[in-house]
């Protein structure tokens, strides 16, 4: 049966108080940034640490995931192929309505845009927004799509409403997978011990956030040290969130970061924030710049890959409601 989980704004702030809630997000902090050598044109979607190998996947390329080759003294990296699912078939039957036809008619039937990468043990996950679906590779190569379904109940949920609005992140949290669903309405699909049926929820705010009246979204999904991490991009921002109840326990806002005149891309409309991996040396978001090249260097099409740093813990002043 599916599940919806709906929590009271009003209790969350009568809970945690106003000067809580002004303290919850704080700016971010820049420990380094990437220049994605190999990304113009990719439009790198989504970013996970997989056994300490951070890899990454394109929504424009279906038949490849990357490793993102990091080095220190370094302003760029490297985008090296590190595995392939250029043999996975177009599903017999997907949820992809009328998208997924119209890409089928643009761009053939193998373009499955692919949009968040998570992993488990030496098992990738990918998310297709196209099917509406998952898609597995393990450390054979073996690739296939996951038998599990949220379209039509998200729909029915009043979730993926628009056009280009619905599979985002995904990502591996103990025994749960989790898909991110980017707006009009964004919320989580959750899918306990990785199997059906699909839960959908509802995420709190995250009183202090900024939208500056775009969309609220969710493009971006990590876990890390027992919390999921949410990159939700027109906001410019990365928040900590509690299990289960999913409240914020605090937020970094990097707008600052992304439209500093080194990094700002010319089309400015949206957030760019599109993949998120945490580990313990930072938390890394790589902004998808749709092939458009930054104002500092407008023939550079290349994506930018920002490693951001945890905020103090004394600092946190954790408002998980346990």
């Amino acid at each position: 049966m599916l599940k919806y989980w709906l929590l009271s704004v009003a209790v969350f702030l009568g809970a945690t108080g106003p000067a809580a809630a002004s303290d919850l997000v704080r700016p971010a902090q820049l420990l380094a940034s990437y220049w994605l050598d190999g990304s113009a044109g990719l439009d790198i979607s989504g970013l996970s640490f997989c056994n300490g190998e951070l890899l990454a996947v394109s929504d424009k390329n279906s038949a490849d995931i990357y490793s993102v080759n990091l080095t220190a003294d370094s302003d760029s990296a490297a985008l090296v192929p590190r595995a392939t699912f250029a043999a996975l078939q177009a599903p017999a039957s997907s949820d992809g309505g009328p998208r997924a036809r119209l890409l089928s008619a643009v761009q053939g039937g193998g373009a499955a845009d692919f949009e968040g990468i998570t992993c488990n043990g030496q098992q990738i996950f990918v998310v297709s927004e196209r099917h509406h679906l998952i898609a597995t590779a393990n450390a054979s190569g073996e690739t296939r799509w996951l038998p599990l379904r949220w379209a039509k109940a998200a729909r029915e949920g009043d979730f993926m409403a628009h056009f280009n609005g619905a599979g985002e992140g995904l990502v591996v949290a103990g025994d749960d997978l989790w898909v991110a669903l980017e707006r009009n309405r964004r919320g989580l699909v959750r899918f306990a011990n990785g199997a059906g049926p699909a839960q959908l929820l509802e995420i709190p705010p995250a009183p202090g956030l900024n939208f500056r009246g775009r969309p609220e979204d969710l493009t971006g999904l990590a876990f890390y040290d027992g919390a999921l991490y949410t990159l939700e991009r027109n906001a410019f921002a990365v928040c900590r969130r509690s299990l289960p109840n999913l409240l914020p326990q605090w937020c970094i806002d990097y707008r600052a970061i992304e439209e500093a005149p080194p990094y700002v891309y010319q089309e400015t409309a949206f957030g760019k924030g599109e993949g998120l991996a945490i580990d313990s040396s930072g938390i890394y978001v790589v902004l998808d710049n749709n092939n458009v090249g930054r104002v500092a260097d407008p023939q550079d099409r290349r994506g930018l890959l920002l490693k951001l740093a945890h905020p103090p813990v004394a600092k946190a002043q954790a408002l998980s409601l346990q």
